[in-house]
């Protein structure tokens, strides 16, 4: 689905074009649910007609797929495995809208060059470093791991 188009919303359009036509309503309410999350996201910036910068409306992808991560925790604390699978499947459809994430392996090279520049070297250290790697990596990295391969690093 993300291909050469121009933007996310483009991207958007066109899943749900193909949702329709191929009668798939777990994926057109999640596309639907993203849609109004980035319409939302324009009126709370001020202006409704304005498209959201492509990392802006990244993010709100990104707090899309918590959403249904959250979901998942409750679904499976009270037993409901058909709404853990349909979670799982908005999930799916949703995380084709962002960038693959970074591996472990291509994180620690850029680690290193920032721990080197920014003269790291214990945990007090830990945030200066999150930050920087944060905007170098540019949400492609998860939050999770970065956190883990830091606190690690600066151990």
């Amino acid at each position: 689905m993300v291909g050469d188009m121009s933007t996310i919303y483009d991207q958007i359009t066109a899943g749900m074009k193909a949702a329709m036509l191929g009668k798939d309503q777990v994926t057109l309410g999640a596309l639907r649910s993203l849609k109004a999350a980035l319409q939302n996201a324009q009126v709370a910036k001020g202006n409704a007609h304005e498209l959201l910068p492509e990392n802006e409306a990244q993010n709100v992808v990104r707090k899309q797929i918590k959403q249904r991560e959250d979901a998942i925790a409750m679904y499976e604390q009270a037993g409901r495995p058909e709404l853990v699978e349909k979670e799982q499947a908005e999930m799916k459809a949703l995380a084709a809208f962002l960038p693959a994430e970074m591996t472990e392996e291509e994180i620690l090279p850029v680690l290193e060059a920032v721990i080197a520049e920014l003269g790291a070297t214990t945990k007090k250290d830990m945030g200066r470093v999150m930050k920087e790697m944060q905007a170098r990596t540019a949400g492609t990295a998860p939050g999770k791991l970065l956190s883990k391969l830091v606190g690690a690093r600066l151990a």
